[in-house]
Order: C-alpha cells, then structure tokens, then sequence
C-alpha cells in the first residue's frame, strides 16, 4: 500500500473537486413552450378588466357563462335598458354581466326586481374592494 503524501493528497482533492464540478454542472438555456391562446386569454382578461371600478356600490349579476354568450347577453342588454350601465367580468373561469352602480341596496332591490322578469337567475351583489 502506497502513502500518499501531503502534495499528492492536495493535488488528488484538487482534480476531484474539478472534475465533481464540470459533471455536475448545469446549462444556462431554459426554453419555454407556451399555448398562443394563454397571451390571448391574458390580454382580453385586461381588457375587461380595466374598465371596472369596484367600489361600495351595488351590482346585479345577469349572466354567468361562457364569453359569447356573455357578450350576446351585454349587446342584448344594453338595446332594452339603455339608462343602466352594464359591464362583463373576468373571474376564472367564468365571464360574468354586471348591472348598475347602485348607491344604495333600495335601489339596487327595485331595478333587481324589474330585472328578473327579463333575467330571472339575475341577483344582488356588491363585490368586495
């Protein structure tokens, strides 16, 4: 058996250490696959979205669904009642019709009330800040 001196034990701690480093070492390039259709879910999410100031105030909810059949319901609101404000919410998954920017719950009970004689699963919200 052969002992190792001091210099060779160094020189031998050096090369492993080395070599240990350079096969375990890892590339910098990552490479991202993602679905076109994710930047558009994205940016038509900001869109709505942008639009909607949630405040204090109250909301009917008319529609929850799908985003065609939410946009027909919006077009389709907004040519019967023209004097109320009516937008459509993103929330995963759902697109959802808000109604109004009632100040008080009277109020927002009235125009529900009207409301669910053409929207009949329309209800009352006020969405949180």
């Amino acid at each position: 058996m052969t002992i190792l001196t001091k210099t060779k034990l160094f020189y031998l701690t050096l090369s492993l250490l080395f070599f240990t480093q350079k096969s375990r070492s890892q590339e910098e390039k990552v490479t991202l696959h993602q679905d076109p259709k994710f930047e558009q879910l994205l940016n038509e999410k900001r869109k709505i979205n942008s639009s909607i100031t949630i405040n204090d105030r109250y909301k009917i909810q008319i529609f929850n669904g799908d985003s065609e059949n939410s946009k027909k319901t919006l077009i389709d609101f907004k040519k019967e009642y023209k004097t109320l404000d009516a937008t459509i919410v993103f929330s995963t998954p759902q697109y959802k019709v808000w109604v109004g920017n009632f100040k008080t719950r009277i109020e927002a009970e009235k125009n529900l009330e009207l409301l669910k004689k053409r929207y009949p699963n329309a209800f009352l919200i006020k969405p949180n800040k």
